[in-house]
């Protein structure tokens, strides 16, 4: 334990007269932060480090509240590295106990990612004017240490601003919407209450991600009337999600239709409930990976 303790206070040491540590932090007068994301399907925070990269924090839609902090490095890891997080008290600020947030392992060729909780701690240190710092050996040379610090300076007003962002983001993910099978009344394109809603919520989506690249709308009826007014009635299914759709602002080029009419039932055709089921519309939407 005492081992450890001297090391990270070692660590800590970052004074120029060390010719074999490399720290990258921003000054006090170019310390800046930005809101890069900011609407209901993400919101990112994004901080500039002098010749070495950026650092991200990003949360997007879901259920639960998610994050994700990424250290985009302009050079990338050229072997796998163990590296140490630390909490550290900035040159402006001393007098404050440095503390181990986690300890972490990057990938060669890959940013440096922190786990959500840890990525929690960082934006609190942050938040108390605490400068988390990324300690490893340079990749070419591990005689030379590399620190990597996130200033606080300047912090306050841009994370007031991405938290509120949080606040705003939709209880669903993309791949809640990816897959959506829509159920109609009989006969006609009205959709029953539940499906309504959760048309609605693809629109709300969509309405905010320009990334989709394609949209599949298949359209089916249960087998009661003729096959060619069953068909005619697929095809309006069919249609009539496209235009909800292309009014969310999504290209009409990019949704594909097709009416199968009373073909690929998914259950029977005797009962009312089985009857529901085949009266549908299957929505398939695809991102770019």
């Amino acid at each position: 334990m005492w081992r450890k303790l001297i090391v990270l206070t070692s660590l800590c040491l970052c004074s120029t007269a060390h010719a074999d540590l490399r720290h990258y932090v921003a000054s006090l007068e170019n310390s800046a932060w930005r809101v890069g994301e900011n609407n209901p399907i993400e919101c990112r925070l994004e901080h500039d480090i002098p010749d070495y990269g950026r650092a991200i924090f990003t949360s997007r839609a879901g259920k639960s509240l998610n994050l994700s902090f990424t250290l985009d490095m302009w050079l990338k890891p050229d072997a796998v590295t163990k590296a140490t997080l630390i909490s550290r008290a900035p040159s402006w600020r001393p007098g404050h106990n440095a503390k181990e947030i986690t300890e972490l392992t990057y990938s060669k060729q890959f940013n440096g990612e922190v786990p959500k909780k840890a990525a929690w701690s960082m934006l609190n240190e942050l938040s108390q004017g605490m400068e988390p710092t990324f300690y490893y050996a340079d990749w070419y040379n591990n005689d030379t240490k590399i620190a990597v610090g996130i200033s606080s300076a300047n912090f306050g007003g841009k994370y007031r601003e991405f938290r509120a962002c949080l606040a705003n983001l939709l209880p669903y993910s993309f791949d809640d919407i990816a897959f959506t099978v829509l159920n109609y009344q009989e006969g006609g394109v009205e959709l029953t209450r539940f499906s309504t809603q959760q048309l609605q919520k693809i629109q709300r989506y969509l309405s905010f991600d320009p990334d989709v690249e394609l949209i599949l709308v298949d359209a089916y009826t249960d087998s009661y009337g003729g096959r060619s007014i069953n068909q005619r009635v697929s095809d309006k299914r069919a249609d009539s999600v496209k235009e909800i759709l292309i009014a969310s602002g999504i290209p009409k080029d990019r949704i594909h239709t097709s009416g199968h009419g009373e073909k690929r039932h998914v259950t029977g055709n005797d009962l009312a409930e089985e009857r529901k089921l085949n009266r549908r519309v299957v929505i398939k939407i695809t991102k770019p990976i």
